[in-house]
């Protein structure tokens, strides 16, 4: 392969990578709807899967994977089906009486204490998914210790 596919095929990876994880969030979107005054429930099952994925996938794939797929799986797939941006926007519109701010318990539109939650619970979600990602992937791998190259190792090699 020429230097210049070598350096080429990650990019293209990411873009259909991209069209892959994008169409997925777009159907999780159609299987769980919501209207802008509801929990987004696609929202963060999107980034608690993709969490859980990338986890597993970087502790248990990425070291028989080319580089190119890890960038493809990664940054085009679960980069593009996860939607940090999309939960923020949630967590701005519950304190200004948007999404969430209605018939969720007691709290009042305007809280920022529930728009504290939304963020707070995500990563604690996406992180919990991770790390259960991690262990699995290490697990079914076949290693207990990270042995697996890292973004920065690949640059490296």
């Amino acid at each position: 392969m020429t230097k210049f596919a070598r350096a080429l095929l990650p990019w293209l990876a990411v873009a259909v990578g991209a069209a892959i994880g994008t169409s997925a969030r777009y159907g999780l979107d159609l299987l769980i709807p919501h209207s802008l005054d509801a929990v987004p429930w696609s929202t963060i099952l999107a980034n608690t899967l993709g969490s859980f994925a990338l986890g597993f996938l970087a502790a248990g794939a990425w070291a028989v994977v080319t580089p190119w797929m890890r960038a493809g799986l990664g940054a085009g797939v679960l980069g593009s089906f996860t939607t940090f941006s999309s939960i923020m926007i949630v967590a701005v519109a519950t304190t200004q009486g948007g999404p969430l701010a209605h018939g969720i318990g007691s709290v009042e539109p305007g809280s920022l204490a529930q728009a504290a939650g939304v963020i707070i619970g995500s990563i604690f979600a996406g992180l919990l998914a991770a790390l259960i990602g991690i262990l699995l992937g290490r697990r079914l791998a076949g290693t207990g210790a990270r042995e697996h190259p890292t973004i920065d190792d690949e640059e490296d090699a």
